[in-house]
């Protein structure tokens, strides 16, 4: 048995950044006893414990906890820092398994490198990186604000406020256990408790209330699911047709920098993912019918640039019928989702389905 400490990635299955962190460890080849996976229940707010937090402060998911280097003999005392940050998490994870990294590995596996080769690559890679993390295209936001009508509202309401009511309730109890002194909480945190814990009571505001025609609502929820349905057109009709231009500016395709998989297409691979299920998709849709629901979501005749020319030859992962015509030319982002969604680390992390 290896006296090696092992890094410890606290995820949730769920979570659309943590699946960032899991397709990093499964393209760069590391063995499952040298990472230790633990989940954390978003839903029961165990993230905003105080053990969570003493790893990291801001709540986030994943983390990911790695020994030092100097501390990794058997002999030594164990010290570890957190990294917490998705792009940080990933950017880790490639350079820490390497031909060169001086990792402990009990991995055959190779180690590809996803850190671009070159500086205009590098320019490349930051830009989308950027824009996938940016306020516009926050996928966690987006999935909040999926419905952008009142039936769909209703629809979403159920499970939306099950969701949030348990939240809620997990951080009230830290609220009170920390007024009562059963547990000791910085000033810092009981701010991160009540800022987390008003953000749920807003959005049960208007999801606890889906049953009721806008006739049955008191006129300030009547305004607030107002509000809400407009922020949500604007998330999805505005702001992401936005990213999604931007994005397409900077594909080169198949994958981001080209033919080579980068640490630029294991963050997007989980950001379209989360969008391609929030819009219907799932993980047997091609990638022109992704974008098809995609674009049907967003509305008001947005459509793909399809400027990409397909190969000539074509996996056949779907049925031929749906393939392509060989040579012709097609989206951008359809070409990656096909090549993505074939290759083993994305059918592992997706093997339940989309999210």
């Amino acid at each position: 048995m290896s006296l090696i400490p092992k890094a410890i990635l606290y995820y949730n299955s769920r979570s659309v950044w943590a699946s960032a962190a899991l397709l990093a460890l499964e393209e760069k080849g590391y063995g499952q006893d040298e990472v230790e996976l633990k989940s954390v229940d978003i839903g029961k707010a165990e993230n905003l414990s105080l053990a969570c937090l003493r790893l990291n402060p801001k709540g986030t998911i994943p983390t990911l906890v790695v020994p030092l280097e100097n501390t990794l003999a058997p002999e030594l005392e164990h010290r570890f820092k957190a990294v917490t940050d998705t792009k940080s998490i990933v950017d880790f994870l490639d350079k820490s398994r390497s031909a060169i990294s001086k990792t402990n590995t009990t991995s055959s596996a190779p180690a590809p490198a996803l850190a671009p080769a070159t500086i205009a690559l590098s320019s490349t890679s930051k830009n989308v990186i950027d824009l996938l993390h940016s306020e516009d295209a926050d996928p966690n936001k987006l999935a909040y604000h999926k419905a952008t009508d009142v039936e769909m509202l209703k629809q979403a309401g159920p499970n939306l406020t099950a969701f949030l009511t348990t939240r809620r309730d997990a951080i009230a109890r830290y609220i009170s256990e920390s007024a009562a002194a059963e547990i000791s909480a910085s000033d810092k945190t009981r701010k991160l408790w009540a800022e987390k814990k008003a953000e749920a009571e807003e959005y049960l505001s208007v999801f606890a209330n889906t049953s009721k025609s806008d006739s049955d609502l008191p006129s300030n929820l009547k305004e607030k699911r107002d509000e809400f349905l407009k922020t949500s057109e604007s998330l999805w009709s505005v702001k992401l047709k936005r990213v999604f231009v931007a994005l397409d500016k900077e594909l080169i395709g198949p994958f981001v920098l080209g033919d080579q998989l980068s640490v630029a297409d294991v963050h997007l691979a989980a950001w379209l993912s989360r969008i391609a299920y929030m819009v219907g998709g799932t993980v047997t849709d091609t990638g022109d019918e992704i974008l098809g629901k995609i674009e049907r979501k967003i509305s008001n005749g947005f459509t793909f640039p399809k400027d990409f020319q397909a190969p000539a030859v074509l996996e056949s992962k779907v049925d031929p019928s749906l393939q392509v015509t060989p040579g012709a030319k097609r989206a951008k982002l359809a070409a990656f989702w096909d090549d993505m969604t074939a290759r083993p680390s994305w059918k592992k992390v997706y093997a339940d389905g989309l999210h």
